[in-house]
């Protein structure tokens, strides 16, 4: 008992430390399906998730095109699940964004995972992403701290895949349209499916192939979906590719392509045994 406890303590200590040092630090990027944070899945404890993510233009030119219609910045992003608990789940995240004149964004989430709370129980969280670190200047619409919190519900149904569907709202002075209207609220929803499972030499299972599909609504930076592919070089090393289109043009131009390499690595879960 007591050595549980002293774990316990350890944790918490380790995720103050780590809430404290990231706050001093974040578009960040929780745990996500494919353009949007809706999703079921929550970062397992003690586990970080390196993420890079390019989303690049297709057939424009430099010359020819408005700079809105070329590549975003590269997103680097790690996020670290920092609760040991079964029912009780959290993540917390920072982001770097480059080139850009405030690179910085955080973002956390908190829930429970499926079946937990009673049977056939949904997945429950709620979140916070892109939150940036510059606020609007006077006159201008260029702050970054979007601020959007989230909620999600979410449920496996056998033979056809995963499902979730939240409501989100964010900070109305940076969500506005093209055309300077306020758009900062609206839902998201997800669904993928996993093929082709296999198991690893140490006996995990998974799927080699996922497809992976979301849409948010709105006429703001986060407005817009897209659909792919992810393959599994192993359990925790994955990458993701596919189309992205947006619901305002005049906000993020024409639709991209991305390309995300996703790997996780166990991290401070050793220190507490």
């Amino acid at each position: 008992m007591k050595n549980y406890v002293n774990k316990i303590i350890t944790a918490a200590s380790v995720n103050i430390i780590m809430f404290i040092c990231l706050t001093g630090m974040a578009h960040a990027t929780p745990s996500s399906t494919y353009w949007t944070p809706m999703t079921l899945d929550i970062q397992s404890y003690g586990v970080a998730h390196i993420g890079v993510d390019n989303y690049f233009s297709v057939g424009n030119k430099t010359s020819d095109e408005p700079a809105i219609n070329n590549s975003f910045a590269t997103d680097v992003g790690l996020t670290v699940g920092v609760l040991p608990f079964e029912k009780l789940q959290m993540e917390i995240g920072v982001d770097y964004l480059g080139p850009s004149d405030s690179p910085v964004y955080f973002n956390a989430k908190i829930g429970a995972p499926e079946d937990v709370l009673f049977k056939w129980s949904p997945a429950l969280q709620v979140g916070i992403f892109n939150v940036g670190t510059k606020s609007n200047d006077a006159g201008k619409q260029n702050g970054t701290d979007q601020n959007i919190v989230y909620g999600v519900i979410g449920k496996t149904i056998p033979y056809l895949g995963r499902l979730s569907a939240g409501p989100y709202i964010g900070n109305s002075a940076v969500l506005r349209s093209g055309t300077g209207d306020v758009q900062d609220r609206g839902f998201m929803v997800a669904f993928d499916r996993g093929f082709f499972s296999v198991k690893d030499k140490e006996g995990n299972e998974f799927n080699k192939i996922v497809f992976a599909a979301d849409y948010a609504s709105g006429k703001n930076a986060i407005g817009g979906g897209g659909f792919g592919f992810y393959y599994f070089f192993t359990k925790d090393i994955s990458l993701l590719t596919g189309p992205v289109w947006f619901n305002d043009t005049d906000v993020n131009g024409r639709w991209k392509w991305t390309i995300q390499l996703d790997i996780n690595v166990p991290v401070f879960d050793k220190w507490l045994k």
